[in-house]
């Protein structure tokens, strides 16, 4: 597939027998043995996970706090050295231009995590709000990312170093860390509603690291690779936006309900702060929704919703999710006109098929 990019692993997802599909001009395995076993497998055991797609952008500077708080809505404020925090950023009409995991290493230096399609996009609009005290490089290509999911993480990536993980909390990082010889930084979070770590580590050392945490795994752990199939339905399962899906250019984070994400009370006003304030105060006309079915059929992204002979929305994201036995949604509706408990309708193949209102996640661990 000519000018598709590659990530550092690519040959080991081929050894691997990974199914390559063209993502978002990447080629990356949609799976290895079954989407399915990929998901039940994270939710019990363990799964390695290739998402060195991902973009990573630096920002320093003496300003760089000021200048992240208003590109981002999230109170940078509240954020610790070594911590993590999740914050959409907003065009002035409201309308999201990415979701964001923001690592601080102190006030004057943060790396941004972005989703790989929106990395040149990102980029770009960042520094159209550049002042003089602030600098932006796009690291991308220096890094490749691992994420390492599920229960066992923990006792696997323990064998690959002295630095003890026990005390590394949900949401925070580790910035230097000796993993099988290659310096990584180590980050407790992850795109699936299961434990576990992001390993952020020198790109050319990225397959020998792969190798390394399979050998670990192995030792009775059963790590297992899974694809993109699996970490989207993880994902879907735990009711985490995806961009392009839950979060686009006309999509607020408060339709998308993330509202627990939007810091109206800091003191930096931030770009969409204005529309989004009017937006809470006279009310959403399109809010995010769990749906379960409850009829045979497989709910999917564009899909309408109904409520009588009434159209009431549009599904974003769906599919049958194992961990729950059940297929799932999320979709965007009115809140004026159903909420948590309707039974609604779900247009599927010009069938409409019973679904139900439910709170989401759809799955929580523990």
């Amino acid at each position: 597939m000519p000018g598709l990019k590659k990530t550092p692993l690519y040959e080991r997802h081929l050894q691997m027998k990974g199914k390559i599909i063209d993502f978002g001009g990447w080629l990356l395995p949609v799976e290895y043995g079954g989407i399915i076993e990929e998901v039940l497998h994270t939710r019990n055991k363990a799964s390695l996970f290739d998402a060195s797609h991902m973009g990573e952008i630096l920002v320093e500077g003496p300003r760089a706090e000021d200048f992240l708080q208003k590109i981002l809505t999230n109170d940078l404020g509240r954020l610790q050295d070594n911590g993590v925090m999740y914050s959409p950023a907003c065009y002035p009409d409201g309308g999201t231009v990415d979701d964001i995991l923001v690592y601080r290493y102190n006030r004057q230096r943060y790396l941004l995590v972005v989703n790989a399609a929106n990395t040149e996009k990102d980029y770009n609009w960042f520094c159209a709000w550049l002042n003089p005290d602030v600098t932006i490089k796009n690291l991308s290509a220096a890094f490749a990312l691992l994420a390492l999911q599920g229960p066992d993480s923990p006792a696997i990536l323990q064998q690959l170093t002295h630095v003890s993980l026990a005390g590394l909390k949900y949401y925070h990082f580790m910035p230097r860390v000796i993993l099988a010889g290659a310096e990584c930084m180590i980050s407790r979070t992850g795109y699936t509603g299961e434990d576990g770590f992001e390993i952020f580590c020198p790109a050319q050392q990225a397959a020998s690291l792969w190798d390394e945490l399979f050998a670990a795994g192995n030792n009775n752990l059963e790590l297992r690779p899974a694809g993109l199939g699996a970490r989207d339905i993880l994902r879907l399962e735990a009711a985490l936006p995806l961009y392009g899906h839950e979060l686009t250019r006309e999509i607020t984070p408060l339709e998308a309900g993330l509202a627990r994400f939007v810091c109206f009370a800091k003191n930096t006003a931030f770009y969409g702060r204005e529309t989004l304030a009017r937006q809470h105060e006279e009310g959403l006309q399109q809010r995010l929704m769990g749906l379960v079915m409850l009829e045979r059929g497989i709910p999917r992204a564009g899909y309408i919703v109904k409520k009588g002979e009434e159209e009431i929305g549009r599904v974003s994201s769906g599919s049958f999710c194992p961990s729950v036995g059940k297929s799932c949604a999320l979709a965007f509706m009115h809140p004026q006109k159903v909420g948590e408990g309707d039974t609604v309708g779900v247009l599927i193949r010009q069938r409409e098929y019973a679904a139900r209102i439910v709170k989401i996640p759809f799955y929580r661990r523990g």
